[in-house]
């Protein structure tokens, strides 16, 4: 009987963890925020580093490709929420709650308004970790990825 449910193991598949043929056929992607609505962006973003747009996609596997965005600091957010939206950190320590507008960490800090709303949309484990870690954010528009060839990606 052990014999027998071994080679239904061996037949199903599914249950077998992904090769590492699909790290090394990683497309790079370019998208300029200039203008760009942040919450859109961000998901579009999301969705290419899990690879969520591929027919090979796989919850469970790093499947996606590398993201750059340029212009990070002229994306654009819709109402009141340059003013209106704010940042928490927490030191641990009491009385530690920091909070910062959208309009300040734009001038101090404009790569992390991606950063932060992708992460919001990525698996909060090792994997969403490991997937951050391919997106790529500048202020302005020089990047030094030229060597990769990314692929210019139009947002709507």
């Amino acid at each position: 009987m052990k014999n027998t449910q071994e080679k239904i193991q061996n037949k199903a598949g599914g249950t077998e963890p992904k090769s590492n043929q699909s790290r090394n056929d990683r497309k790079w992607y370019l998208i300029d925020a200039k203008s760009k609505i942040l919450g859109r962006l961000s998901t579009k973003i999301a969705k290419i580093l899990m690879g969520k747009e591929k027919v090979d996609f796989a919850r469970h596997a790093d499947e996606g490709d590398a993201v750059v965005v340029i212009n990070a600091a002229k994306v654009a957010v819709t109402g009141s929420k340059e003013k209106t939206k704010k940042y928490y950190r927490y030191s641990g320590y009491p009385g530690g709650l920091k909070e910062t507008s959208l309009e300040k960490q734009r001038e101090k800090n404009p790569e992390e308004l991606i950063y932060h709303a992708v992460s919001g949309m990525l698996p909060k484990n090792r994997l969403g970790k490991s997937l951050i870690k391919k997106l790529y954010v500048y202020p302005k528009e020089e990047y030094p990825h030229e060597a990769q060839k990314p692929i210019e990606l139009e947002v709507n």
